[in-house]
């Protein structure tokens, strides 16, 4: 995954805004005006990404470009190393369900405009 394929995904997700809210070099993607997805953008080696905390477990035992959140809360977040061998596909994926877990954490007003 480049970082285009990256940027067009997650702008792809209703209610998505990109902002730059730690500085010109990292990239945040929000919903709602909350986090689920942020990276570098002059050095895109890796995304992080909210998780469930039981499956965030899970996947840093399962892959090896899985580790715990850097600078963030490690019992939410994973960082995913974008160069190891995970596949596109359960990148976009991963992307998604941090994606649907804020989602899931809105009011029902918020996610109602979402549905719209």
């Amino acid at each position: 995954m480049d970082i285009e394929q990256y940027r067009e995904y997650c702008l792809s997700l209703p209610g998505v805004t990109e902002e730059f809210p730690f500085g010109e070099e990292t990239l945040v993607y929000k919903v709602a005006g909350k986090m689920f997805a942020l990276s570098g953008l002059e050095e895109f080696n890796s995304i992080n990404l909210k998780c469930d905390p039981e499956e965030a477990v899970e996947l840093r035992e399962r892959y090896e470009g899985v580790i715990p959140g850097y600078h963030m809360n490690k019992k939410h977040w994973n960082t995913v190393d974008i160069h190891s061998n995970i596949p596109n596909k359960l990148l976009l994926q991963w992307i998604k369900n941090s994606y649907d877990l804020v989602v899931a954490s809105l009011p029902k007003k918020e996610r109602e405009k979402l549905s719209q």
